[in-house]
């Protein structure tokens, strides 16, 4: 549990959120994106490897979204919603439920408290999951900041859904292609597949049976 519970709080808040909160009212977009998960660096045995997941689910309508995550010893779920800026993350596991709240206060801390960045949009364009896709250059700031290459869209949305993620937080569109690194594992998000569809508002309902504990309450149970 505590290797699996090192992973996931990778996953969780604030890199994975797609969030409604602090630029231009998004597009008008509802439905769900889908993408595959490569994985670069730390060198993972068999059973770990076999653990992380594969793909990853968006839900978007209006102001929320939700993100699915299937590992080999749980579904994580992250609800977020713009109107109330707050976010809820849902992580069954081997039968145990958590439910890990984060206030408006904790996220806009996460936020304030990352490395600033700068962006450059290229002329470049590539075209993913049926979508042309503008290319931009993230680089932090810093004598060592990191170099991180984005494609993203505007057909989908704009930069509303990047708020949460504090390296791509001034990406004016919706990210098809990206990664993340962290702890010596970089995470490479592609996406294969954008369906507009109706949603129901049940996907972004808070399910019973969960124990309810902040972030910090969840790390601290696992060691820190």
């Amino acid at each position: 549990m505590k290797t699996q519970s090192k992973f996931l709080l990778f996953f969780l808040l604030p890199v994975f959120i797609f969030a409604g909160y602090g630029k231009a009212e998004a597009k008008d977009f509802t439905g769900v994106i889908i993408y595959n998960i490569t994985y670069e660096g730390d060198d993972f045995d068999s059973q770990t490897s076999a653990m992380l997941p594969k793909t990853m689910k968006i839900f978007i309508k209006g102001n929320k979204s939700r993100m699915e995550m299937n590992t080999g010893m749980g579904t994580t779920v992250v609800i977020f919603d713009a109107d109330k800026k707050d976010a809820v993350t849902f992580m069954d596991m081997m039968g145990q439920k958590f439910a890990m709240t984060m206030t408006a206060e904790e996220i806009e801390s996460e936020v304030s408290n990352a490395p600033e960045v700068d962006v450059e949009v290229t002329g470049e364009t590539k075209e993913i999951a049926g979508y042309t896709c503008k290319k931009a250059i993230v680089k932090e700031k810093g004598e060592n900041g990191t170099e991180h290459i984005v494609y993203f869209t505007d057909e989908l949305g704009s930069g509303v859904l990047n708020y949460n993620n504090p390296v791509y937080k001034d990406i004016n569109g919706v990210m098809l292609e990206y990664s993340s690194a962290q702890e010596g594992m970089t995470m490479n998000f592609s996406a294969i597949k954008v369906e507009k569809k109706k949603l129901s508002d049940k996907d972004f309902e808070i399910p019973e049976g969960y124990k309810v504990m902040t972030m910090d309450e969840f790390n601290n149970m696992f060691g820190g």
